[in-house]
């Protein structure tokens, strides 16, 4: 320990085991079941990763609902097959004014099913990140808040990481900056 400090611990500071050196405490930047966020570590599902390792951070969209696509396709199909069917009949002039509305309610049917898979079940956001060489999916929601805060809190931890446990930027002066006089 040096001479000239004060021997009292600090308060919001933790001693390194085995060592008389005092460091900061982590930072905590979010926080919500089986999601943590702190300036040392990125904590979900259990599995902890240190800032300091993860890097080369992306975000993606994770695939469309397996059901949304079974759907619009089984009905894609289906209506090309009844197309398939008339054509070789030959029989499109006898159709009344009903059955060619019918046909186009059931054309216009995989746009629907489409648009309401995608806003019932969007697809997933994704965080992507390497650690330790390998490219591997951090997190997953389907919820954008939830995703946006989260990535948001991992990028000011690297940076505090990256600055040394420095959370605020150093003030140097207690007055603002003010421009020169003319």
């Amino acid at each position: 320990m040096h001479p000239t400090r004060d021997s009292a611990r600090r308060t919001g500071t933790q001693s390194v085991t085995g060592k008389q050196a005092d460091r900061p405490a982590p930072i905590e930047f979010y926080r919500q079941p089986g999601v943590q966020v702190t300036s040392e570590s990125f904590t979900v599902a259990g599995r902890r990763f240190p800032v300091t390792e993860l890097t080369q951070l992306k975000t993606a969209r994770g695939p469309h609902d397996p059901l949304t696509v079974r759907a619009v396709v089984v009905t894609g199909g289906v209506l090309v097959a009844i197309g398939i069917a008339f054509g070789y009949t030959g029989e499109f002039y006898r159709l009344t004014a009903a059955t060619y509305l019918a046909l186009g309610a059931a054309a216009f049917l995989p746009v629907v099913l489409a648009f309401l898979g995608h806003r019932l079940r969007p697809p997933t956001h994704e965080l992507w990140g390497r650690y330790r060489g390998e490219m591997i999916l951090l997190f997953s929601s389907d919820q954008e808040r939830q995703f946006g805060q989260l990535t948001r809190a991992l990028r000011r931890a690297q940076e505090v990481a990256r600055f040394g446990g420095v959370a605020e930027p150093v003030v140097t002066s207690s007055q603002p900056w003010e421009p020169p006089a003319r």
